[in-house]
């Protein structure tokens, strides 16, 4: 099943770069919110209501989500793949599609360019808000630009790398299971008053499915500013001066790269519900932030996803035609 589960991956890479999140199309990422918004509503109420009942609730949350969407693909696949193997396959593909996010992440981040380079920094910064968790209303263009760069960032990590990542590693199971780790972090993971108890599960699962995901990001995008005639040293030189500029373990791993590419200066002091959150720089601040910044972005964003299907092809080549047999050469 290995050489059916590595054209489905490709396949679904394809899918996503051509048609990216078909709005009001059934998603799986849409199922995972509403269920994750129904487990919150159910298990709330049944745990006291404290820091420990909290994070017990949140545990349970967690525990139940990953163990559905686990078993779910899981039972599917083996149920299509035995009845025939291009039906398994066609149902694999259209996860693999689901789960990333290349074209989504382009299309969203574009918007604000074309805002900014209409002048229109009001719907700028409408359209920067549904990308970004920080408050938006009062960001100048800089900001904007900022905030467009780091999420391009960021998301090439956990919305296409990371789910890569995992595809090479167990298929879509797999990175189905990921993708419901992140859609919990990103619903419940916030250090407010409502989260900062039931959603501490969902962000120590988060921290540590992207542990390593987020720094072969980075590793990837330096090899992409290199290929797309982008300050690769300086990349490298900041991803490892500035790669911990964070407060989560990861997100600084492909800003730092990113900013290091660029030669500008990202993250910084944000508001996030009216309150003022102190947070370092990341970057050599070499130059002043531009529109453009947003397509080498994403110039940064689409050469790693390519490197990052070229080794996946590889290893599962490897693993198809078996890497004993190259061993014993």
């Amino acid at each position: 099943m290995l050489g059916y589960a590595l054209a489905a991956i490709v396949i679904g890479f394809v899918l996503d770069l051509l048609l990216g999140d078909p709005p009001n199309a059934p998603h799986v990422v849409r199922a995972m919110g509403r269920m994750i918004a129904a487990l919150e509503k159910s298990l709330r109420p049944r745990f006291p209501a404290n820091p420990k009942g909290e994070a017990a609730a949140g545990r349970a949350l967690a525990g139940i989500m990953a163990a559905f969407w686990l078993l779910l693909p899981i039972i599917l696949l083996h149920l299509l793949y035995s009845l025939h193997p291009w039906l398994g396959m066609a149902a694999e593909a259209l996860l693999c599609w689901q789960v990333l996010a290349i074209k989504s992440l382009r299309q969203s981040s574009e918007k604000v360019y074309r805002d900014l380079r209409q002048g229109d920094l009001p719907q700028a910064r409408r359209d920067i808000s549904m990308i970004v968790g920080r408050d938006t209303e009062n960001l100048q263009a800089e900001g904007v630009i900022k905030a467009a760069v780091e999420t391009v960032a960021e998301n090439t990590a956990d919305g296409i790398i990371a789910p890569m990542f995992y595809l090479l590693l167990g298929g879509a199971p797999l990175a189905v299971l990921y993708k419901a780790v992140n859609t919990m972090d990103s619903m419940l993971g916030y250090k407010n008053e409502k989260y900062l108890y039931f959603g501490r599960a969902a962000a120590k699962l988060d921290d540590a499915a992207n542990f390593l995901p987020s720094r072969l990001a980075a590793l990837l995008m330096i090899a992409a500013a290199a290929f797309k005639g982008l300050d690769a040293s300086m990349a490298a030189k900041i991803w490892r001066r500035d790669r911990f500029n964070h407060a989560s373990p990861n997100s600084a791993q492909t800003e730092a790269a990113t900013a290091g590419a660029l030669h500008v200066q990202l993250a910084g002091n944000a508001y996030y519900f009216g309150q003022l959150y102190e947070k370092p720089t990341i970057g050599p601040d070499l130059r002043p932030v531009e529109i453009e910044d947003i397509h080498r972005s994403h110039a940064l964003m689409e050469g790693a996803s390519w490197f990052m299907l070229l080794l996946t092809v590889a290893v599962r080549l490897l693993l198809t035609m078996g890497w004993w047999y190259y061993v014993s050469l």
